[in-house]
């Protein structure tokens, strides 16, 4: 498979590539279609040029077979010796005539005395003229004994003209035999044709000399052709193009033959004349029919080449510039990536690589400022991690532990510890809230209400009226913007075995004692703290704390956690670990509830941050 390695080579594969294909289609197609139509022009001339050559011919001979058939009229005649030698004159007069014989073959049937050959006629024709004065008997006596040969006898057929090589002068001969009313052959008519004077109009013609061309007969001896050697028969020499036109001039009456190769080598067209048992064949070069098209191939692919180097270097000049915008932002990229965002680039287009450098320094500016915020949550996540309590607190018949998993950089979850003495007895404050929301308002807004919860909670007033206060201070913090916390705050007497507690909209905590295995609700009355400045809270109690239970405050993300098919983890989930985890340390519970949250979710992305607080009495 082809795998470009840069731009260049991708739009040489991808575009040049097909470009110079459809072209070299193209020029094939066209060529294949000149090709063909040149030669079927060549085939329509060719075939023309012949039957003209061959009409010259068979116009030749038919004239000569015009008189003889007026000789075969002259037994019905009057005088049918006068119409015989008025026939032999005008034969003699007419171009290409050499002889004109007429030899009587029966001597049986001649009367006594009478002329037995064409000088007698001669000598007869010669005194006819003296006839009409004063003619002797004896002469008188011949030429009647001529007519009444010929009152008696008629021409029974025209033999088809006869090639005579042998004579010095090449000749043709047209033969007619006379028969007479017995069906008798008692003689025959022959006339002598010149055999070059036959076909002069095909030797003078254009084509006769500037091709290879033959007249030959049905067995395809050559009587004449432009050939300079000595050659007998056509296909003599084994030539292709001469052995298929021998056998299709034997089948058809004309045609042409294409010879191997393309272009062919030679191509021939054949005409059989009417009057004569003979064919005209003129064999042309291929090259000499096709120069057009083969001019054409040659400066089409020249041409083609030349296009498609002019393509590359257009390709190479017009991707050089684009292949180096790109390369400057790719380094430009490479710089970011290392955290050197530098200047922007310089636009040197207003086309799309102009379009994409603008963008990319829209891109560079935007995430430069994107790093600087994420540097700031990163400072902000510090900062709120600070906030949370770096160790757990070390308080005498208590097993305290806790933790917080944002879903973001920064959450609004939180916990924290206070120590309070009142009455007397030292108490240990614990507080779980949650602030509507994800990301930094909702960690400023859990830095804020951290704040008020560790200046309001003081040993002077009830837990109730602390949370009462630290409502009225936030609701005028997010009065007008919806936000919200839940807040549930508890405060353990370690001595007294006492707990109490204020749920401020929050989820209530679970108080489970492990000896009865009974799990026990913590709720109470009390409203989310920042909607309503006026909100009332209840303070609640429970003694006489037994050593082994334990107090778990948690967030809405554990039980609300969902797996991948939308199911939620689930308070009673969360009862179950308790409840088989209830003999190890706080720290421990804590860490199976979170490994199981983790489980659960698999590879869902979590939704909520997760907060758990793990308080376990020693006694």
């Amino acid at each position: 498979m082809l795998r470009p390695k840069s731009l260049r080579q991708r739009l040489a594969i991808f575009v040049l590539f097909p470009v110079a294909v459809l072209l070299i289609g193209m020029g094939f197609a066209g060529f294949i279609y000149a090709r063909n139509s040149l030669l079927a022009q060549w085939k329509e001339a060719a075939i023309l040029k012949l039957q003209r050559a061959s009409h010259s011919v068979d116009m030749r001979l038919d004239r000569t077979k015009k008189w003889i058939r007026v000789l075969d009229e002259a037994g019905a005649s009057q005088d049918p010796g006068l119409v015989y030698s008025w026939v032999e004159d005008q034969l003699k007069k007419s171009e290409g005539v050499s002889r004109v014989d007429l030899t009587w073959i029966n001597k049986e049937a001649e009367p006594s005395g009478a002329p037995d050959n064409l000088d007698i006629m001669n000598q007869m024709r010669a005194r006819m003229g003296q006839m009409r004065g004063m003619m002797e008997n004896e002469e008188r006596q011949q030429m009647m004994t001529m007519m009444k040969r010929l009152h008696r006898t008629k021409i029974a057929e025209i033999t088809p003209p006869r090639y005579d090589s042998p004579v010095e002068n090449k000749t043709v001969s047209l033969i007619s035999l006379l028969i007479d009313k017995s069906g008798r052959t008692i003689g025959q008519f022959e006339v002598v044709l010149r055999f070059d004077s036959l076909i002069a109009d095909i030797i003078d013609s254009g084509w006769w000399q500037s091709n290879k061309a033959f007249l030959v007969d049905d067995d395809g001896n050559i009587l004449a052709g432009t050939v300079p050697q000595e050659r007998k028969t056509l296909a003599d020499n084994n030539d292709p193009v001469e052995l298929k036109t021998l056998s299709a001039l034997k089948a058809e009456p004309f045609g042409t033959i294409r010879g191997p190769g393309h272009p062919p080598v030679e191509v021939s067209g054949f005409y059989r004349l009417q009057e004569a048992p003979w064919s005209l064949v003129m064999i042309a070069p291929g090259d000499k029919i096709l120069a057009p098209i083969v001019k054409f191939r040659f400066y089409y692919f020249l041409c083609g080449t030349a296009f498609v180097v002019l393509v590359l270097l257009l390709i190479r000049f017009v991707t050089g510039r684009t292949v180096s915008s790109i390369k400057e932002i790719s380094r430009a990229a490479e710089r970011i990536a290392g955290g050197d965002f530098g200047k922007p680039l310089p636009v040197k287009s207003r086309d799309e690589v102009g379009e994409l450098t603008r963008s990319f320094n829209t891109m560079m500016l935007q995430l430069e400022e994107r790093m600087r915020i994420k540097q700031a949550l990163d400072v902000a996540k510090e900062v709120q991690q600070n906030l949370l309590p770096l160790e757990m607190p070390q308080v005498a018949g208590l097993d305290i532990a806790g933790r917080s998993i944002y879903c973001d950089q920064t959450g609004g979850d939180f916990y924290d510890f206070l120590k309070i003495r009142r009455q007397q007895a030292d108490r240990v404050g614990i507080a779980v809230g949650d602030v509507s929301g994800h990301g930094v308002p909702a960690a400023l807004l859990m830095a804020t209400i951290r704040a008020f919860i560790k200046s309001k909670i003081t040993p002077h007033d009830s837990i109730a009226e602390s949370i009462a206060c630290v409502n009225r201070l936030l609701t005028q913090d997010t009065r007008d913007t919806g936000e919200f916390v839940t807040l549930f705050y508890a405060e353990i007497s370690p001595a007294e075995k006492v707990l109490r507690w204020v749920r401020a909209g929050h989820d209530p905590a679970l108080l489970y004692d492990p000896g009865p295995d009974t799990f026990k609700e913590l709720w109470g009355d009390g409203i989310a703290l920042g909607i309503d400045p006026n909100g009332k809270y209840q303070e609640n109690i429970v003694r006489k704390i037994s050593s082994g239970q334990i107090l778990v405050i948690g967030t809405d993300g554990i039980w609300e956690a969902r797996n991948q098919t939308g199911e939620m983890f689930g308070r009673e989930r969360l009862k179950d670990l308790i409840r088989k985890n209830a003999a190890h340390t706080s720290d421990r519970i804590s860490a199976s509830i979170i490994d199981a949250i983790k489980a659960f979710q698999g590879s869902v992305k979590q939704e909520d941050d997760i907060t758990l607080l793990v308080t376990k009495f020693l006694g």
